[in-house]
C-alpha cells in the first residue's frame, strides 16, 4: 500500500487475515438465519401482504402507513438490505483475503447470488397474493442459501490440510443421508403452514389461496400427519448414527454436531405436540421456525464435520528442523 494513496484508495487496497474474514462469514451465516426468522413473523401475525405490491410498498418506497402489518412487511423488506451488507463484504474480503484462496471466493460469490434470488422471489410471492407453491419455495431458497453459508464458515475455520479425509465412509454417507432427511422434513412443515390456519395475509384481511389437496377440510390434517411421520423418522434415524458416529468414526467435531442435532429434533418433537394440543397457536409456530432452521443448520455442520470421501489431504507434517537442530540432535 502505498503512502500517498487516497483513504478510499487504501481501504480498496486492504487485505484481510483469515480471522478477519472468519468473521465476516460468521456475520453473514447469523443475517441469513435471521431473515428466516423475520419472514415467518410475517406470515404468522397475517402480514404478508401488509406491502399488496412490489418492489414498493403501497405506492412508496419509503413512507409506509402506519399499521401493523404493513409496518412488519416492509420491515422484513428493509431486513433484506442488511444481510446484503455482510453478503457482498464477504466476497469483496474473500478476494482480498491473505493468503488468497479460490474456494473461498467461489463460495462467498454464492451469497449475494442467493440473497438477490430471495428478494426477487418475494417480490413474485406477494405478486402473486402468496400463492402456496411460491411461498414454499421462498422458505426453501432460504434453506440452500444456508448451505452456502454454512460452507463458508466452515472452509474458513479451517485452512486446507488442517483436518484429515473423511475417517469412514459408511458414518459420512449416514450424516449426508440424515441432511437429505432433514430438507424433506422442511419442505412438509412448510406444507404443513401453506395448508395451516397461518396462510399468511390474514391479518390485512385478504383471502389467500392454500393447498387443497385432499379437499378443503382434510389437507391440513394429511400434511401434519405425514410431516409427524417423517419428523419422527428423522429423530430416530439421528440417534441410530449418532451411536453409528461414537463407534466407528470418533471424530470430537462430528460428535459434537451430531450431538446438538439430536437435542434439537428433540426440542422440535416437543414443540410439535404442544402445537398439536393448542390448535397451532402463531407463537408457538413462530419457536418451531426457529428450531428448525436451526436444526438444519446444526445438520449442515454435521455434514461438514463428516468430511469428504476420497479427500487426499492429511494432516499438515511438521516443518522439518533447521539445519543445526539437525547436527546437534544425538544420532541413533
Amino acid at each position: 500500500m502505498r503512502q500517498n494513496d487516497p483513504v478510499p484508495m487504501k481501504l480498496f487496497r486492504r487485505t484481510f487475515t483469515p480471522r478477519e474474514f472468519r468473521i465476516v462469514a460468521y456475520a453473514a451465516l447469523v443475517v441469513c438465519a435471521v431473515i428466516v426468522f423475520s419472514g415467518a413473523a410475517v406470515r404468522l401475525t397475517g402480514s404478508g401482504l401488509g406491502c399488496p405490491d412490489w418492489p414498493r410498498c403501497n405506492g412508496t418506497s419509503f413512507t409506509p402507513e402506519l399499521s401493523t402489518h404493513t409496518l412488519i412487511e416492509f420491515g422484513n423488506r428493509m431486513m433484506t438490505s442488511v444481510v446484503a451488507i455482510p453478503c457482498l463484504l464477504a466476497v469483496w474480503m474473500a478476494w482480498r483475503r491473505r493468503p488468497f484462496r479460490r474456494d473461498l471466493l467461489l463460495i462467498a460469490g454464492l451469497l449475494p447470488i442467493g440473497v438477490a434470488s430471495q428478494a426477487v422471489w418475494g417480490g413474485f410471492t406477494v405478486i402473486f397474493d402468496l400463492a402456496p407453491g411460491w411461498v414454499i419455495m421462498h422458505f426453501l431458497l432460504s434453506m440452500l442459501l444456508l448451505i452456502a453459508c454454512v460452507a463458508l464458515v466452515w472452509r474458513a475455520t479451517f485452512e486446507p490440510g488442517a483436518r484429515p479425509a473423511a475417517r469412514d465412509k459408511v458414518s459420512t454417507w449416514s450424516v449426508r443421508a440424515l441432511a437429505v432427511l432433514g430438507f424433506v422434513s422442511l419442505t412438509g412443515g412448510t406444507i404443513v403452514t401453506a395448508a395451516g390456519p397461518h396462510a399468511g395475509g390474514a391479518g390485512t384481511g385478504d383471502v389467500v389461496k392454500r393447498i387443497t389437496w385432499h379437499g378443503p377440510g382434510d389437507t391440513l390434517s394429511w400434511a401434519i400427519e405425514r410431516h409427524s411421520t417423517t419428523g419422527t423418522i428423522l429423530g430416530l434415524s439421528a440417534v441410530v448414527i449418532w451411536f453409528l458416529v461414537r463407534r466407528r468414526d470418533k471424530d470430537p467435531l462430528l460428535m459434537r454436531a451430531m450431538t446438538a442435532v439430536c437435542v434439537l429434533i428433540a426440542c422440535q418433537g416437543a414443540v410439535g405436540i404442544l402445537q398439536w394440543e393448542n390448535a397451532l397457536p402463531p407463537g408457538l409456530v413462530w419457536v418451531h421456525v426457529v428450531l428448525a432452521t436451526v436444526t438444519w443448520i446444526a445438520l449442515l455442520t454435521a455434514v461438514s464435520a463428516a468430511g469428504r470421501i476420497g479427500e487426499a489431504t492429511r494432516l499438515a507434517p511438521p516443518p522439518e528442523p533447521a539445519p543445526a537442530a539437525r547436527e546437534l540432535a544425538p544420532s541413533r
